[in-house]
């Protein structure tokens, strides 16, 4: 068991549709390394996935420990589900396999729950949506999360879901001209539903954003979802 100063490493990893990305932390959060990127393999099996943080991990020299976000609902470690990425995921003890296999203490949560760490000053109702192969959500009150809040899955209009509308896929199909005009609506929807104080937006797909947003709502960069991997760690109270 590694001792509790400044010398722990935390290797930060973020899983999602297109990309797996990972760097190290040191002890206040503060990048140690350079991001690096692999491309998801296809299919996104767990095998495969996993052996594509490994490939990262041993270019990011000495770490201590894991944190990982994963994209979809996560309970005590195990993924419940992977809409864009594999069903073989469902069910999936990530925490206890990546452990092995790296041999560190890993601890794994929802991606945009990771990002949303990285991002929130800890007042008021604060919400994160992440923006890339489909759409991610968080919501802290007073800095305390809400977790697993799928809010990608739920009807936004037309009868389909934010994820639906707002995803990569979507974006493609109908361009960033309409794809910022149903962004826009769905900010608005978002602040009548939360009443937030702030709304972070992230992801891949938010440097699409050519809007002139709402004073209460600001662009984070994609790297936040790496640097919220420290919060994972600050309750050493769990088992």
């Amino acid at each position: 068991m590694v001792e509790d100063n400044g010398s722990i490493r935390t290797l930060s990893v973020d899983i999602g549709g297109s990309g797996v990305k990972a760097l190290v932390l040191d002890i206040t959060g503060n990048p140690v390394t350079e991001r690096a990127r692999v491309d998801t393999p296809q299919p996104a099996t767990p095998e495969v996935v996993i052996n594509a943080i490994m490939v990262l991990a041993a270019a990011q020299g000495e770490f201590h420990r894991v944190s990982v976000g994963f994209p979809g609902v996560v309970r005590a470690g195990v993924t419940e589900t992977a809409v864009n990425l594999d069903s073989n995921w469902i069910g999936f003890d990530l925490e206890a396999a990546l452990s092995q296999r790296l041999h560190k203490p890993v601890r794994v949560m929802n991606d945009a729950d990771m990002q949303g760490f990285g991002a929130i000053k800890g007042k008021g109702v604060e919400l994160v949506i992440t923006l890339g192969t489909g759409f991610g959500s968080a919501l802290f009150v007073d800095g305390k999360l809400v977790p697993n809040m799928e809010m990608g899955h739920h009807p936004f209009r037309k009868r389909e879901t934010y994820e639906e509308q707002l995803g990569r896929a979507t974006l493609d199909k109908i361009g960033q001209k309409r794809w910022n005009r149903r962004l826009e609506k769905a900010i608005a929807s978002l602040q009548r539903l939360f009443n937030y104080d702030y709304l972070y937006i992230g992801g891949g797909e938010a440097v699409r954003v050519n809007f002139q947003l709402p004073l209460n709502v600001k662009l984070i960069p994609n790297i936040t979802g790496l640097l919220g991997g420290i919060a994972l760690w600050r309750d050493e109270k769990r088992p």
